[in-house]
């Protein structure tokens, strides 16, 4: 899989001697992009293999997780089932962009209080919809196991070994784990959390196999799916200026936090940095919706 890394030429890349290139993990597939097809590449082997035609997995509303299951389930053969976050959206999940395209691909949903929901991982809540559903070959939220870690593991090259740092965001940490592994001994990886809290330096370690990472925690612009004026002009001047489109969840933040970082002189001169575009796209929509009612600019798409 041949996967592009494009160069960035900005002036303050130049003026700080900083060299960025993004890897287009974004243009993997039209509906199931970045780091979502590399999670779900071995647990629909394993799926098949265990002889499943089920995929159940949980997520809010603007997850990329759920649209991926949703459209890969779709081309592959599977029936999906959508855990979904806040049973408010039980009668509107048809404005949500998101949920429409998951539901377009054959998603079956099924809503559940935000308390419920925090019992997503509990053995009788798994046997409660297994009572409702049959048979199934279970995703856990954001997608993270060790064969998602293990799909992302192949997100590397050798042709990205002359690169001094990694950096990717982060949401479940699987992803972020799978560039640790397979990142070179002279390399370093920085993790970008689009959520608050410190937890994902343990949920990382379940599955990193070296200590060369470290987390960038403030730069995920107040929570999960949190956004302001500043990081909005950010990503549309970024648009502007690369003709690569970011994501207000996730890359968005991150390209925010290394630029800051670079202008900080954070980075030594003459770095070579790659960065992972780890998709996310399909949520800009429903992100412009929300942007819209609190009169806010939009994201130029």
């Amino acid at each position: 899989m041949d996967i592009p890394n494009q160069k960035v030429d900005l002036p303050v890349l130049r003026e700080k001697e900083v060299t960025l290139y993004i890897k287009r993990e974004d243009t993997i597939h039209p509906l199931i992009s970045g780091n979502k097809y590399r999670k779900l590449k071995y647990n629909l082997i394993e799926a098949k293999n265990q002889g499943h035609n089920t995929l159940l997995t949980f997520g809010g509303a603007f997850s990329n997780h759920i649209a991926a299951v949703a459209c890969a389930g779709h081309e592959q053969g599977f029936r999906t089932i959508g855990v979904i976050r806040g049973e408010e959206l039980e009668d509107r999940w048809h404005e949500n962009p998101t949920l429409q395209l998951a539901h377009q691909h054959g998603m079956q949903f099924h809503f559940v209080s935000r308390s419920a929901y925090r019992d997503k991982a509990t053995p009788s809540f798994h046997q409660q919809l297994q009572n409702t559903f049959g048979e199934f070959y279970l995703l856990p939220e954001g997608g993270t196991n060790s064969l998602a870690v293990k799909g992302c593991e192949e997100i590397l090259t050798d042709e990205d070994a002359d690169f001094d740092l990694i950096c990717s965001c982060v949401g479940t940490g699987g992803t972020l784990a799978g560039l640790i592994n397979s990142a070179k001994s002279h390399q370093k990886v920085y993790g970008f959390p689009a959520l608050k809290g410190d937890f994902l330096h343990e949920d990382i370690r379940k599955f990193a196999r070296n200590t060369r990472w470290e987390l960038q925690l403030d730069y995920h612009f107040g929570g999960y799916g949190k956004v302001n004026q500043e990081l909005v002009d950010f990503i549309n001047t970024f648009k502007k200026d690369t003709g690569i489109p970011l994501d207000p969840i996730y890359t968005g933040k991150m390209l925010f936090g290394i630029f800051d970082l670079i202008k900080r002189n954070v980075f030594q001169q003459g770095i070579q940095v790659l960065t992972i575009h780890t998709g996310g796209l399909q949520g800009i929509k429903g992100m412009n919706l929300v942007l819209k009612k609190k009169n806010l600019p939009l994201l130029e798409v």
